[in-house]
């Protein structure tokens, strides 16, 4: 016996009415997605696969030649071992200030609104404003650090110290960003457990590693998932701290920074397109890495 056949019912004047007017109120984000970000994702990779013509027109299909040329370029394994260097110091520190801070400024003391501000400013303050108060900073004639510790280091233009200067000031660009949902993770945790620990003799350093580090730990890896995916992509700092007559750029310049100067400056977008999809893959290689370690270390409650 064939089962009974569903007729499907006729929207209504009124449904078609809303439909229309949710496509509507949805049409100005799908455009958006796919000028600005759908069409450039598939235009690079096809570029990748092209030798730029003039003026960015008239692309010679060359295959895997751009790869093959990235692959082999010192140059770009300079940038990746640079890139994973400012990652080292940047991800780490961090995340471990921000969750220091995120304790304290989660407990009720005077001025935490004040304090939580503070340390977010960097967050909202123009990248250009900052660059320029951070150049002063390491100025080595003219400098504070140099002047409060007595030093006379080049902080940006000594190839052996420029890419940690530039890391540091990732670090505190950063942290504030962290330190709020680190204090938003530990919110939602509820305090019962805290009161079962203290009747049970167990010290603060004790819930700190057996409570809270457990409970956050969807926080803290959602932080740093992000954080490392952000640290791998970093230009803007180099871009705006280290000048083009710097000697210490090839110490500190990142494969997008690299990126940046064949597409943009040398105007081989081919190439640059290759740099920027094979830096993608490995993006990929570690996220899925961190993906499949979340199983064993990340708990949900």
């Amino acid at each position: 016996m064939s089962a009974p056949k569903t007729t499907r019912k006729k929207m209504t004047k009124a449904e078609k009415n809303e439909a229309i007017w949710g496509l509507a109120f949805v049409a100005p984000t799908m455009i958006g997605l796919i000028v600005l970000n759908f069409y450039p994702i598939f235009y690079t990779v096809y570029q990748s696969f092209c030798k730029t013509g003039n003026f960015g027109i008239g692309n010679v299909f060359v295959g895997f030649d751009n790869y093959s040329k990235v692959l082999q370029s010192g140059e770009f394994w300079g940038s990746l071992v640079n890139t994973f260097k400012y990652a080292i110091i940047e991800v780490p520190f961090s995340v471990v200030f921000a969750l220091i801070l995120a304790v304290f400024l989660n407990r009720k003391i005077a001025f935490r609104g004040g304090y939580r501000t503070i340390f977010f400013l960097p967050m909202v303050a123009a990248p250009a404003a900052v660059a320029m108060v951070w150049k002063f900073l390491y100025n080595q004639k003219f400098g504070l650090l140099n002047h409060l510790f007595g030093t006379d280091i080049a902080w940006v233009s000594d190839s052996r110290v420029a890419w940690i200067a530039i890391a540091i000031i990732g670090v505190w660009s950063i942290v504030g960003y962290n330190m709020i949902l680190f204090i938003s993770g530990l919110q939602e945790i509820p305090h019962d457990y805290y009161e079962a620990a203290d009747i049970d003799g167990a010290t603060g350093i004790s819930q700190f590693f057996y409570i809270t580090i457990p409970l956050l730990s969807p926080t803290l890896f959602f932080i740093l998932q992000t954080r490392i995916i952000g640290a791998l992509q970093v230009f803007d700092l180099i871009y705006m701290v280290m000048d083009n007559t710097n000697q210490a750029l090839k110490s500190v310049q990142t494969v997008v920074y690299l990126f940046y100067d064949y597409a943009f400056t040398k105007a081989n977008r081919g190439y640059g397109a290759a740099i920027v999809m094979v830096m993608l893959v490995i993006i990929l290689g570690i996220t899925k890495l961190l993906q499949a370690s979340e199983k064993k270390w990340v708990f949900y409650n």
